[in-house]
């Protein structure tokens, strides 16, 4: 009788604990898609990288181009077209073997040259969400590599302060660099920073 309420412990215990796994995973998906608009998310991949090895872990496979990843550890959760994942990947692996920012960069810059990844594509959108009022809330970010700001009549003045007040509108950083891309602070929906 004993063994058989030991097993029963265990079977109890191991199945409650299987579904504790699989309610925290369906958490961390709802969570990551929140950037993204609501026509995206049902179909969005969503995964995260080991920290120790910086692989990917996929939690539930979509059927879309949008891949998103739950809140990291700055408290960004970060939405991407699924053809920038090799490069996402590569820069997880690189960040897992203690490299800095700039050496990311420029291990990325040299696999894109021998052609072990794709160029940032012209045109890609990401999504990136932060939930304190202290920062753009909800973020969009339009890839423009090598673009100048007279190549596509886009302003250059940072609107962050505007953004913060519920008020932002879009503006280019980077200019003329592999890694320019236009801001585009969204207003006026629930994840947004409210109107000051």
């Amino acid at each position: 009788m004993r063994v058989l309420t030991l097993i029963t412990a265990t079977l109890v215990g191991a199945l409650a604990s299987g579904f504790a796994t699989a309610q925290s995973t369906q958490e961390l998906i709802a969570q990551a898609v929140r950037p993204l608009p609501d026509d995206l998310k049902e179909g969005a991949t969503v995964f995260r990288y080991d920290p120790a090895t910086g692989a990917r872990i996929v939690l539930r496979q979509g059927n879309n181009q949008v891949e998103c990843r739950p809140k990291d550890e700055e408290g960004f959760t970060r939405c991407s077209p699924t053809a920038n994942g090799p490069r996402s990947d590569l820069s997880s692996k690189l960040r897992a073997q203690g490299l800095s920012d700039d050496e990311v960069n420029a291990a990325l810059a040299e696999a894109e040259r021998k052609g072990e990844i794709a160029p940032r594509i012209f045109g890609a959108l990401s999504y990136r969400l932060y939930d304190e009022p202290d920062r753009i809330q909800l973020l969009w970010i339009l890839s423009v590599p090598n673009a100048t700001p007279e190549q596509l009549g886009m302003p250059t003045g940072a609107q962050r302060s505007n953004a913060l007040a519920g008020r932002g509108t879009p503006w280019m950083m980077n200019p003329g660099t592999p890694g320019a891309h236009l801001m585009i602070p969204i207003n006026g929906l629930e994840l947004s920073n409210k109107p000051q």
